[in-house]
């Protein structure tokens, strides 16, 4: 029996299985584990490449099992995917991510920090915020247009709503005027709400270096530049600026053939948070 030299996991809730084999392929264990048996399991192998598809819980367990000595390798699943052997199940999932990681050209995402993840945490909470924040004044802009009150779209229009809610002379049903009071009155606490985020994430671009320099590339302020550090893999990961385009989906599609290069609309492929940014803040520099 050889070596173990690439253990498989599939990462799940309760219920872990792992597909290990020696640096031929050749299969030497498949366990299925339950959560509180996986580091127990690892900590007693020696020194290998664990791989996992990179998704939910991953880079918490890439952390631990790379305190345990382990050379950590997350793939992302589109790239396990060809490996994967008719019938979808645990079992052959964990071998998919054995076979992926022993392939020389498959590229692996970067296991990130604590920190990182936290970053990651702030900026995502105000994005949800500011998206509820967006359905809730588009929710009253539509009701009161319901009673003749037309007002203009956008979250600077809002006193506009607010001033027609509160002024008696306007005709609005007085059962519903309760009700959309109700919407104002989460809308208030929303707005603090994402005041407050905003200053941790002001804060988050000050004390972090790569987002004090990020800030200085014009039109990308704190908002954009905590989300490129929080987001984007290391700088270092890419050789050129075009490959991060690619990584956020910011290059052509192609659907090349015979040497004739056939080059389609963007590709929208990676981190869509990230390229909406990107999007907006070049249009803001060219206006």
């Amino acid at each position: 029996m050889g070596e173990v030299s690439t253990i498989g996991l599939e990462l799940a809730k309760n219920v872990f299985q792992v597909h290990g084999a020696d640096a031929s392929g050749a299969v030497l264990f498949r366990k299925k584990l339950r959560r509180h048996q996986v580091l127990t399991f690892f900590a007693a192998q020696q020194p290998c490449t664990v791989a996992m598809e990179a998704c939910g819980s991953s880079h918490h367990r890439a952390r631990e099992l790379g305190r345990l000595g382990h050379a950590v390798r997350l793939i992302a699943p589109a790239y396990v995917k060809p490996f994967l052997k008719r019938q979808k199940n645990d079992a052959a999932d964990a071998e998919a991510n054995c076979q992926a990681a022993q392939r020389p050209t498959v590229r692996f995402v970067a296991p990130k920090s604590e920190q990182a993840q936290v970053a990651a945490l702030v900026f995502r909470a105000r994005d949800l915020l500011v998206r509820q924040r967006t359905q809730i004044i588009n929710a009253l802009r539509s009701h009161l247009a319901e009673f003749g009150i037309i007002v203009t779209k956008g979250s600077a229009h809002v006193p506009h709503l607010v001033r027609a809610v509160e002024d008696e002379a306007q005709p609005i049903p007085e059962l519903a005027r309760p009700i959309v009071r109700m919407l104002i009155g989460a809308l208030r606490v929303l707005d603090e709400q994402i005041v407050r985020l905003d200053r941790e994430v002001a804060q988050w671009a000050k004390e972090n270096e790569t987002a004090h320099q990020l800030m200085t590339i014009p039109g990308v302020g704190p908002v954009p530049a905590v989300a490129l550090t929080a987001l984007a893999p290391p700088a270092g990961t890419f050789s050129c600026g075009r490959d991060f385009a690619a990584r956020v989906g910011l290059t052509p599609l192609q659907h090349s053939t015979g040497g004739k290069q056939k080059l389609g609309t963007i590709s929208k492929m990676g981190e869509e948070t990230l390229r909406r940014l990107l999007i907006m803040r070049a249009n803001s520099v060219s206006l």
